[in-house]
């Protein structure tokens, strides 16, 4: 159960996106294709036009009919970003062939797209338009330069990637048999979370292309398992925000849904009823005092009130409000509700629902 956990914050350092280091390894494999050139290094453009080096683990020709394919790879280094790719291999198979252009496929533990409401067509292998735009901008700037008129067949790995994306939004998206290589600036920025976010608006996408128009955004699996029960909602209108509730209400102006049910741990549910749209320990605190006083708005003596400041969590908190009838778990939903339809488009119907420790739903606002 993932609705309450403390988190530590950690030093800022940046790091790189899958797609930067398929465009690295890719690069240095078909230079060492064209050129016979082998390093240890390859250097990229990324979209905002910074220069940037990756070190390559290896870079080799591979087989193939008469040493036209070459394989690069990479350990992807994320910074302190929390990424799931963090030290996996990345690795490129390019392999020449007569036709200009560049072809894209998947290579062991890289997923296939399986839905309707990716960017990316049914069949494709998950790399994301901005990673193939850098990899064909690379790989045509270097046939341009060393007079090579045909193109490449390139396919991405990731070593351990199809266990890797067990941990990911993958499977619920309809990506089977691997992880989506990403990447918009080819940086990872430290808790930007930018790769969660991006598979929060394709989780709502893929829910709306097919057919489904009341969603459950939940901030983990005790508050998914809510939902699930209350309602039978399947896997594929389940979305996991997080803490990135304001990702999920302001997607929703350009992708609308009928209904959302919004449901979190109460201390979370209680910062977006304080105005928070990314419910992080980092970002975001817990205010006691602001619970005690909305405890009196209905019916919390200044005893009781007194109490509630000087508990150790907000479940405490909540506890002694419940134990004197004080009904403080719904009086933050609504006014979390009131948050949250001030955000999303009109015509959304919107719920909240906040739980415990254990799963129990112990406020809500319909």
């Amino acid at each position: 159960m993932r609705d309450e956990t403390p988190e530590q914050s950690a030093p800022l350092r940046s790091g790189y996106t899958t797609g930067s280091c398929a465009t690295a390894t890719s690069l240095a494999a078909a230079r060492l294709l064209l050129t016979g050139e082998t390093s240890d290094a390859a250097e990229i453009v990324l979209p905002k036009g910074q220069r940037v080096s990756l070190r390559l683990t290896f870079c080799r020709l591979a087989g193939g009919e008469s040493g036209t394919q070459a394989e690069a790879g990479t350990i992807k280094d994320a910074g302190d970003d929390p990424d799931v790719t963090h030290g996996a291999l990345v690795f490129a198979r390019v392999r020449l062939r007569a036709e200009p252009g560049v072809g894209f496929h998947a290579g062991p533990g890289v997923g296939t797209v399986t839905r309707a409401g990716l960017t990316l067509p049914v069949g494709e292998p998950a790399i994301n338009p901005v990673p193939r735009r850098m990899m064909t901008e690379h790989l045509t700037e270097l046939a341009v330069a060393c007079g090579y008129s045909g193109g490449f067949e390139v396919t991405i790995g990731v070593e351990g990637g199809e266990a890797l994306a067990l941990k990911t939004m993958n499977p619920r998206l309809g990506i089977v048999g691997g992880l989506s290589i990403l990447g918009t600036t080819g940086i990872v920025r430290p808790f930007s979370c930018s790769a969660y976010i991006a598979s929060i608006h394709q989780g709502i996408d893929v829910a709306r292309a097919n057919g489904y128009r009341h969603l459950a955004a939940c901030t983990g699996n005790a508050s998914e398992e809510a939902m699930r029960q209350r309602y039978g909602l399947p896997e594929i209108a389940l979305i996991e925000m997080g803490d990135f509730v304001g990702a999920v209400l302001k997607h929703l102006r350009r992708a609308p849904v009928e209904r959302l049910s919004v449901c979190g741990g109460f201390g979370k549910i209680s910062k977006l009823a304080a105005g928070h749209l990314d419910l992080h320990s980092r970002v975001s605190s817990i205010d006691l005092a602001q619970l005690a006083e909305w405890a009196g708005e209905w019916g919390a003596d200044s005893s009781l009130q007194a109490s509630m400041r000087a508990a150790n969590t907000s479940q405490e908190a909540l506890a002694l409000a419940h134990a004197r009838a004080v009904p403080l778990g719904d009086a933050v939903c609504r006014r979390a509700r009131d948050v949250a339809v001030g955000i999303a488009p009109a015509g959304v119907a919107l719920e909240m629902f906040a739980i415990d420790r254990v799963g129990n739903l112990v406020g809500s606002a319909l």
